[in-house]
Order: structure tokens, then sequence, then C-alpha cells
């Protein structure tokens, strides 16, 4: 008899979040793999559960999962937890759960808390359709492309970022998506500090530009922008006039959203794919 894998959700702050269920599986399981095991040895030992502990972590993963495996072809039971939160959600296992999938391991998910829902059902922005980008790029000019890219997004877009860079995030995302956009800044949700506010991009910026706990930004997605009955050609022809007459990229796209009504992610990237084509080769 082969073992099972349990992906168990922790608290992403409050102890008391920790489910019956979850205890119960952490202290029946063979082997727990934590990403921080000093961390998961408090909240087991706050929850009365000695247990053998495993680091299992984006550094050690590929190391790891294979010993993991073994323990489960074996017919130990293990139960996998991150930091904080669902497990493999911005966090390391993907490879893990598909590997023991392939073995014929049955696995098993003990849901709990996750700071993205959390995030998302106190943000007071729509939550029937949302899309989850977790961390942005750590470089400026990196970073800055990925928003564009989803700067015509329509459904809520949550985020995770550190504290000492949301400030930059929040005024690199005032500038690509706009200061109007509404943004909920949810920190240290569940511990004793948390804060929730709710307001603009340019608020946010300002306000938050200093050091916080742990973040997750929901933002609005964008306004819908209905077909304006502008082909391919036209809107290719228009920003090849602008490029011509010098605007960059950004400013042109802009031109096209004022003017023709498109959306600002067709018309950055079909601008984009012009100037590429007219900048001279080496």
């Amino acid at each position: 008899m082969k073992g099972t894998l349990y992906l168990v959700a922790t608290p992403i702050g409050n102890l008391g979040d920790l489910s019956p269920r979850a205890v119960d599986v952490l202290a029946a399981v063979d082997v727990v793999a934590a990403e921080d095991t000093r961390r998961t040895r408090k909240l087991l030992s706050a929850a009365g559960v000695g247990n053998r502990l495993v680091s299992f972590h984006r550094d050690n993963e590929r190391a790891q999962w294979r010993r993991l495996i073994d323990e489960l072809e074996a017919g130990h039971d293990v139960a996998l937890v991150s930091d904080a939160g669902m497990p493999l959600v911005a966090d390391p296992g993907e490879d893990l759960v598909r590997r023991a999938a392939d073995a014929g391991v049955d696995v098993v998910v003990v849901p709990g808390p996750s700071a993205v829902v959390a995030a998302l059902a106190v943000s007071g922005l729509p939550t029937g359709r949302f899309v989850f980008e977790a961390f942005l790029p750590r470089k400026d000019g990196e970073r800055r492309r990925r928003l564009e890219t989803l700067a015509g997004e329509e459904r809520t877009m949550v985020f995770l970022e550190s504290p000492n860079r949301v400030g930059a995030t929040l005024a690199a995302m005032a500038d690509v998506f706009g200061g109007d956009r509404r943004v909920a800044v949810c920190r240290e949700l569940t511990k004793v500090h948390e804060e929730v506010w709710r307001g603009s991009l340019t608020a946010a910026a300002a306000r938050f530009a200093g050091t916080l706990g742990e973040v997750v930004l929901v933002v609005a997605g964008a306004d819908r922008v209905e077909g304006s009955g502008v082909d391919d050609d036209a809107l290719a022809a228009f920003l090849a006039d602008r490029l011509a007459a010098g605007d960059r990229v950004k400013e042109a796209a802009r031109c096209a959203v004022t003017e023709l009504g498109v959306a600002k992610n067709r018309a950055y990237d079909v601008a984009l794919g012009l100037s590429r084509e007219t900048t001279p080769g080496p």
C-alpha cells in the first residue's frame, strides 16, 4: 500500500485558523514537508503536534521530491505545508504533486486559509472573475513590461508584494494602469496589525511608500472597451503615422486608445511591433 500525499493549508497569521482536520492530519502523517522547518515547528508545537519534519523549498525542491516519493511509495503518509496559506499557491510543490499522481499516489487537499482569497473577499472589488499574478518581476523595466501586458485586463487582479517594493510597484501601476484605478492594499491579514486600505492607485502609492508587513494588492480590472470597429490595418496605419511623427510607443498607443477607442494592450502590442520593424538592425 502506498502512502497518501496531503496538501495542508496553514494559518496566514492567526493560529486559530488552523482547522481541526488539519491538526488531525499533521498529527497522523509520518512526515511533514515544510518550506521553513523552524516556522512549521512552532506551528506544530502550538497545535500540540510532534512530527518528523523535512525541508522542502524552492532551492532544494528538485533534490527532495525523489525522497518524498520514496517515502510515499514505501507506504508513508506525507503532509506538504508552506509557510502560510495553501501550499503550491506561489509556492513550491507542483512537481511533487504531478510526480506523486503519476506514481499512483493519492493526493488529498486539506483546504483552509489563503491570503489571495482572503484579500479578494475583503477588497470590495468584483470577485466573480479574477486573475492571480503572484509576484511581479523585481527589476523596474521587467515589472513595467509585465504591467503593460495587463493594462487591458478586465478581471480583478491579485498580486503579492514584498514590503520594500510595494511603494514602487504601486507607483508603476498608477503610471501604467492610470492613477484613478481602484486598489485594495491588504497587509498583515488576520494578524494584530491587519489593515485593509481602499482607494486609488495614485493615493496608494503616496500612502504606502514606506515599509509594510506582508502585502496583497487587489487591483480593479480595466473598464470594458466595446469594439471600436477599427480593423488591424487602420490601427497599424494610425500608429505608424504617430511613430513617424516622433511619438514613442507608449505615447502612440495612448493616442490610439483616446482617438480610436481601441483596447490599450492591443494598441501597445501593435505599436511595439511597428517600432521593432522600423528599428535599424546592427
